[in-house]
């Protein structure tokens, strides 16, 4: 049976029981719609809308929750949010992908992203790429986190299949000195500290600060990262403020993916990540992030039923990364080779494979990569809400600056024992691509929630953008583009009774190419992401449309089950097409991602509990040909896109086994994932498998002011993989593929990322 039937059974499944509830009878008295919790994290600033009243789904994450799941930022979301799943595809747990319903948030240039990401109000993709650096969040600082589903105007740019957003802590809500500190396997440790306080004066104030290093589980892998978050905050009458500022720096290494099953002569051979899963197949492979941002959050109530909000920031981030890789011309000869010529065209003869050295760079077979970035941006926006009779209204303007430079450099290298790359330090540093971009985006939108009646409100929105990109490459003259989208969206809300609601919403949402994606566009003239940037063809903007219904039920605070279906379609997606060691950005006709959400929270005496299911469905919506290296790879409607798993269930339980001690279990499953260049199914057994972990964790608490706790992540070691990908092995046996020296010669083999092994963390938290 076909995914689409699939896709289909479980929304008549879930239509149905919509339905059934829709026509139940309402109960008796006024029936109005609940309002349980307020959005915590409003975007706009202003529109602090009931989540209840809101026409998608909404999943919230207090940080009391997600102290208790343990871990990073990015897998505490794998492990609790519904939908949300992440992949080691650099190897480091602060540069993971993140996915939520089959669009990205991710660290790494050359993803299709798909999810906007805010802090406190403020959009945190950066300009260049769009990417976010999940370890520049402030941690200890952070409070709730809010996950919205669905292509929603409001959220602005970037919103195709959903929105994170954070908001910090402060002096008023969290008063009290905090100090954490653990260590755990793999050389981690880690020290929290926050202090907030109220002041007589009717200020607050908050400081938080982290500090984290570890050795790595993988060769070469250890990093560290710091940062430091500061707000201050008051009150005068009607109006309220809060000015924050951040700054954070980090030391990260990620080795990526390791050479798995290999094609040679015909037959499938183990490769590096068998023999050592630890191993590092290239190094170095490091990336140093800074950042400091200031914000100024400012609310203003002339009356009860008017509210006036204004955010404003200053933003400057630098990122500099070296990686250590297999030069561009030695890579070349291989493949060439491989494929039956010489280093100059020529076809060889059988079992020859002769070596130029002056054009195939035999003296250099390694190359250090350099690459710097330096993003300066600003921004404001300024929301007007007003309260009526049975409508609350949203007018708002938001202004977004940037302007970024970027510069690639290169110099020559050999190979040592280890695969580590060793400059010449006789070669020169040579520049390959210097480029300075500029964006300015103007978002003009709108919403209404209006009570209908009773049981029914009806949320309509739209936003008109207006973003003009520009870049300057060396040596050639500036480009410049300019993208509008009118963007609207519909929701309605029914209360069948105090316990029941029905949710339905369509909307759209658009994504603009980034400077990055427009330098690298023509097929003709390949670039090495993300280097060789150049003057290029006009890529179109990324158009989402999302369709969602659902149904809401809460009995009490804890006992709740949300369930809904969604479609998106992308138009004119954004994918990387790799050509031999160079890509290109392009766009994609069609795709689209549909499945089914469900999730639960319940109270049973002292256990709380949770669980989540996923179907997720994402496919190629046309045909085309998708190309990786030395593959062409036709793809039509229905064909899946790699990377993301069809199902996904997590399910965890806190034990309050006495009021001091706390024990706490979850786990994580999931199912195979298509491996990139093998969507076509070439080779049927090169897909990466599914997997399910176990993680333990506990908490005890003195009669005083101290805490005990500790955990294990893969509890059974499972050894598992998150990603795949098909690429040329340069490395048979792990040794450089040396043809002229009659080695082994490179072959199509299978990439994997490898999980995380074991991990056994123990600390100790102070609160006063």
């Amino acid at each position: 049976m076909n995914q689409r039937k699939h896709v289909r059974r479980a929304a008549a499944v879930a239509c149905s029981l919509l339905g059934a509830m829709a026509a139940a009878p309402a109960a008796r008295g006024d029936t109005t719609l609940p309002a349980l919790v307020v959005s915590a994290a409003a975007i706009p600033p202003g529109l602090g809308i009931e989540t209840e009243r809101l026409p998608y789904s909404v999943q919230r994450m207090s940080a009391a929750e997600r102290r208790e799941a343990g871990g990073d930022i990015t897998e505490v979301m794998a492990r609790r949010l519904t939908g949300v799943n992440t992949n080691e595809i650099a190897g480091n747990a602060f540069l993971n992908d993140v996915s939520f319903h089959g669009f990205r948030a991710s660290p790494t240039l050359g993803t299709a992203q798909g999810l906007s990401v805010y802090l406190d109000g403020v959009r945190i993709n950066e300009a260049f790429g769009d990417v976010v650096n999940w370890d520049l969040l402030p941690q200890a600082a952070l409070d709730d986190t809010l996950l919205v589903a669905g292509s929603n105007p409001l959220y602005g740019l970037n919103t195709l299949g959903g929105t994170l957003a954070f908001t910090t802590k402060s002096g008023r809500t969290h008063p009290g000195l905090s100090a954490e500190l653990s260590a755990g396997s793999h050389g981690r440790r880690q020290l929290d500290l926050a202090h907030g306080a109220q002041h007589d004066n009717g200020l607050h104030s908050f400081i938080a600060a982290t500090l984290f290093e570890e050795d790595g589980w993988r060769d070469h892998s250890g990093g560290s990262l710091a940062n430091l978050f500061a707000k201050l905050g008051g009150r005068q009458g009607t109006t309220s403020w809060e000015l924050s500022l951040l700054h954070g720096t980090s030391r990260l290494h990620g080795n990526g993916l390791l050479p798995s099953y290999r094609q040679q002569d015909g037959a499938q051979q183990s490769g590096l990540y068998e023999s050592d899963r630890a191993a590092a197949y290239t190094y170095p492979d490091r990336t140093r992030n800074r950042l400091t941002q200031a914000g100024l959050n400012l609310r203003h109530a002339p009356d009860d039923a008017t509210e006036l909000a204004l955010t404003a920031y200053l933003r400057h981030s630098r990122r500099d990364s070296v990686n250590g890789d297999v030069s561009n011309t030695y890579s070349d000869y291989v493949e060439r080779c491989a494929a039956g010529f010489n280093a100059d065209g020529s076809a060889r003869e059988p079992q020859s494979c002769p070596y130029d050295r002056d054009s195939a760079g035999a003296l250099h077979p390694a190359s250090l990569n350099m690459a710097a970035t330096r993003q300066r941006s600003a921004g404001a926006s300024l929301n007007l809400t007003r309260y009526l009779e049975r409508h609350q209204l949203l007018l708002g303007a938001a202004v977004d600056a940037s302007l970024m430079r970027y510069s690639q450099t290169q110099q020559d290298g050999w190979f040592g024992t280890d695969r580590g790359v060793i400059a010449d330090p006789q070669s020169d540093v040579e520049q390959e691509a210097a480029v300075t971009g500029r964006s300015t985006a103007l978002g003009l939108y709108a919403s209404d929630t209006w009570q209908a009646s009773r049981q029914t409100a009806l949320t309509g929105s739209a936003r008109l953008n207006r973003v003009e990109v520009s870049n300057t490459i060396a040596g050639q003259a500036q480009e410049r583009f300019i993208y509008t989208s009118f963007n609207p969206a519909l929701g309605a809300v029914h209360a069948v009774s105090d316990a029941v609601a029905l949710f339905a919403n369509l909307g759209q949402s658009n994504r603009v190419p980034t400077v990055i994606e427009l330098g690298c566009a023509d097929p003709q003239h390949p670039c090495r992401l993300p280097v060789g940037l150049q003057s290029d063809p006009y890529l179109k903007q990324v158009v989402s449309r999302t369709a969602e219904a659902g149904v809401r039920l809460h009995s009490g605070r804890r006992d709740t089950l949300t369930l809904s279906v969604f479609r998106s379609v992308n138009r004119d997606d954004i994918l990387f097409l790799t050509s031999g060691t160079q890509g290109y950005f392009a766009n994609f006709e069609r795709t689209q991602r549909q499945g089914v959400d469900i999730s639960a929270t319940a109270r049973l005496g002292t256990v709380d509990a949770f669980a989540g299911y996923s179907f997720l469905d994402a496919t190629y919506d046309a045909r085309g040909v998708l190309f990786y290296g030395e593959r062409s790879v036709p793809v039509a409607p229905g064909t899946r896109i790699a990377g993301l798993p069809r199902h996904t269930f997590k399910a965890g339980a806190n034990w309050h086994a006495t009021p001091r001690l706390t024990v706490g279990g979850s786990m994580l499953a999931l199912s195979s994932v298509v491996t990139q260049g093998n969507e076509d199914g070439l080779h049927t057994d090169w897909n990466v498998r599914g997997y399910a972990l176990f993680n333990a964790s506990f908490s005890y608490k003195s009669e005083g002011r101290w805490e005990l706790f500790g955990g294990v992540s893969n509890l059974f070691d499972r050894r598992y993989e998150t990603y795949g990908a098909l690429a040329v092995d340069l490395f048979p046996g792990g040794r450089l593929a040396q043809p002229h020296a009659g080695t082994d010669g490179a072959d199509l083999a299978r990439f994997v990322a490898p999980g995380s092994p074991r991990t056994v963390s123990i600390g100790v938290r102070y609160r006063m």
